[in-house]
């Protein structure tokens, strides 16, 4: 899948790969991760330096999370969980990649909204600015058997209406409705 996106006045493009994992060692996962799906989505902008730099704001609603699939929570990268920032992934033209998995293989929905913005460099306050999103997933029924869920292209709708709690997780950083293609600042 390929979603467009303008920031600047300029077009880029997110082309998103969803996969289900046969290899496990290829992606950096052990053998029983096999049959789970891996997401790639690579942002191509022709913006440099400074104004390349975006990052991926990535929630996932599980059946076996805290609130048994009803909320969407944080899905910041393993190895800074404990940072104050929304991002996952963040830098320039930065490509999300996940591969959840479970030791597990008992029956749960897991989908996630993934984001892509920007934060300007000038302003006194960090402010997250949607460009791009889209959703994924996969399902696992009581035989074991994964299914994995299409790419589909997200809107404003399903932005804005994360914006309580991700004001609510991060509340140093501000988050704004997305106004595609709408200049910075407003």
């Amino acid at each position: 899948m390929i979603i467009p996106f303008t920031r600047d006045g300029e077009t880029g493009n997110v082309t998103v790969a969803l996969e289900q994992v046969d290899e496990p060692l290829t992606v950096g996962k052990h053998p029983e991760s096999r049959g789970f799906p891996c997401c790639t989505a690579v942002v191509d902008y022709p913006g440099r330096g400074y104004r390349a730099l975006f990052g991926w704001v990535q929630l996932v609603r599980s059946t076996d999370n805290a609130s048994g699939g009803v909320d969407f929570d944080m899905d910041p990268f393993v190895l800074f969980e404990d940072a104050p920032s929304p991002y996952a992934f963040f830098g320039v033209s930065p490509t999300l990649f996940d591969a959840p998995s479970r030791g597990e293989r008992k029956p749960m929905a897991w989908l996630a909204h993934s984001f892509l913005a920007w934060t300007p460099l000038d302003q006194a306050q960090r402010h997250v600015l949607p460009v791009a999103g889209f959703s994924w997933g996969f399902d696992i029924d009581a035989t074991g058997h994964i299914t994995l869920r299409l790419a589909k292209a997200l809107t404003a709708v399903e932005w804005d209406g994360h914006l309580p709690y991700l004001s609510t997780c991060h509340p140093a950083w501000k988050f704004d409705e997305w106004q595609a293609g709408t200049p910075w600042p407003r």
